[in-house]
C-alpha cells in the first residue's frame, strides 16, 4: 500500500481526520447497501429458479408434443399450420428503482387473432400439434416474468460487485492511508513538542543558571566592600 505525502501541520491533521471521519461513514453505508443487494439479489434468483424449473418442464413437455406432430406429419402441412399466428402480443416496458439499480417490469398483453384455440384447420392435423400450441401459449407470461427476474439479477449482480469493490477500495487502501497519514503527523507534531520543550528546558536552564551567577557575583562584590 503506498502512503501518501502530507505536511505535519495541525491543519493537515484536522482535515485527514474529517476525511477518515467520512470514509468511515462512506464505507458503513456501502456496506449496507451491498448487503440488502444480495438480499434482494438471492430472492430474485431464488424465484427464477422456481419458475425456470417449471417453465423447463413445460417446455419439455411442448417439445415432446412438436417432436411427436412433426413425426405423423409432414413439413409442408407443418408449414401452412404454423404460417399465421393465433395471437399478436404488446410487450410494455417500465423501469422502477431497487437500491439505486433501474430494472426493468415487462408487461406482456396477447390479443387474439382467430377466435378459437388454434387458427388452422384441424381435418389434417395431429392432437398433439394442438396441445404443444396450447401449452406453448399458457407458458408465454412465465416467459416473459422470466426474462424480467434475469434481467433483473443480471443488473443486480453488476451492482453488488461495484459496491464491493468500492467497499475493498475504502477499507483496504483509502481508509488504512488516511490512519496512516494521521499517525505520520501525530508523531512528528509530538516531536516537534519535545523539541519545543527540550529547547525551552535548556534555555531556562540557562537562565537559572545566570540569575545564579548574577546573585554570586554581587555577594562577593557587596563581601569585598564589607572588608
Amino acid at each position: 500500500m503506498a502512503e501518501i505525502r502530507v505536511n505535519p501541520t495541525r491543519m493537515e491533521l484536522k482535515k485527514l481526520q474529517t476525511r477518515y471521519t467520512t470514509a468511515r461513514r462512506g464505507h458503513k453505508l456501502l456496506k449496507d447497501k451491498r448487503d440488502e443487494l444480495m438480499r434482494q439479489f438471492l430472492e430474485v434468483v431464488r424465484e427464477d429458479k422456481e419458475l425456470r424449473e417449471r417453465v423447463e418442464s413445460r417446455l419439455s413437455e411442448v417439445y415432446g408434443s412438436f417432436s411427436i406432430a412433426a413425426a405423423v406429419s409432414s413439413p409442408e402441412m407443418l408449414r401452412e399450420a404454423l404460417i399465421m399466428p393465433k395471437t399478436e402480443g404488446t410487450l410494455n416496458v417500465s423501469y422502477k428503482n431497487m437500491m439505486s439499480v433501474t430494472v426493468p417490469e415487462f408487461d406482456f398483453k396477447a390479443s387474439a387473432v382467430s377466435d378459437g384455440g388454434v387458427n388452422y384447420g384441424m381435418a389434417f392435423t395431429s392432437g398433439e400439434l394442438d396441445t404443444a400450441i396450447v401449452e406453448l401459449g399458457g407458458i408465454m407470461q412465465e416467459l416473459v416474468r422470466m426474462a424480467e427476474l434475469e434481467k433483473t439479477a443480471q443488473l443486480l449482480a453488476e451492482e453488488i460487485e461495484k459496491t464491493r469493490r468500492r467497499v475493498n477500495a475504502l477499507e483496504y487502501i483509502m481508509m488504512p492511508q488516511y490512519q496512516s497519514g494521521i499517525k505520520t503527523i501525530k508523531m512528528k507534531l509530538e516531536e516537534n513538542e519535545r523539541g519545543n520543550l527540550t529547547r525551552l528546558m535548556k534555555v531556562k536552564d540557562m537562565m537559572v543558571k545566570k540569575t545564579i551567577e548574577a546573585k554570586k557575583n554581587v555577594s562577593d562584590t557587596d563581601a569585598e566592600e564589607d572588608i
